[in-house]
């Protein structure tokens, strides 16, 4: 009787113990990058009369997962301001782009949706406040690669003057 008396006490002192696993913490399901644009990040740098555009740039990731965390849809939002440029300057398209800061210009990855069709103009102080681009499909396997190595993947504004990229940054995860 002792025996069976002592194996129930150590059964329920095991199962008063703190052996239970916490709950997972939840996958984000919104993750932003900044990119801290300038001229003198283009490929080459630019040395016309863009050559003192500069701006700030955020990109975010809206993602969908499912019940195991793994993204199952994602959609992209641009939003950037811009100043130095001269009055009059073309805003024309905006894209992130794959590669780092040493390869050079890398093929565009997500597109915003502006273009030439629907570019519009800098203010007269050569500045623009808050251009948001919002719910651009993004490739599931896409998202993952930027989420997992943002540096190899650039935010790019592009102007009338320089249809190839007027300031760019790197993604840098907030």
């Amino acid at each position: 009787m002792k025996r069976y008396l002592l194996v129930g006490i150590v059964i329920l002192a095991a199962a008063c113990g703190s052996s239970s696993t916490p709950a997972p913490t939840p996958l984000p399901t919104t993750i932003v990058f900044n990119a801290a644009l300038a001229a003198s990040n283009e490929v080459p740098p630019i040395t016309n009369a863009d050559s003192n555009g500069k701006g700030t740039g955020t990109f975010t990731l809206n993602l969908t997962r499912d019940g195991a965390g793994n993204i199952t849809a994602a959609k992209g939002t641009f939003v950037y301001n811009l100043s130095g440029f001269p009055a009059g300057t073309t805003v024309r398209a905006t894209h992130i782009h794959e590669g780092g800061p040493a390869i050079g210009n890398g093929t565009v990855k997500i597109d915003s949706g502006l273009t030439a069709a629907n570019a519009f103009t800098v203010n007269p102080d050569g500045s623009i406040g808050n251009q948001t681009f919002a719910d651009r499909d993004v490739d599931v396997a896409l998202a993952n690669l930027i989420i997992a190595n943002p540096n190899g993947y650039y935010f790019n504004v592009h102007t009338g003057l320089n249809p190839g990229g007027a300031v760019r940054a790197q993604l840098v995860k907030q």
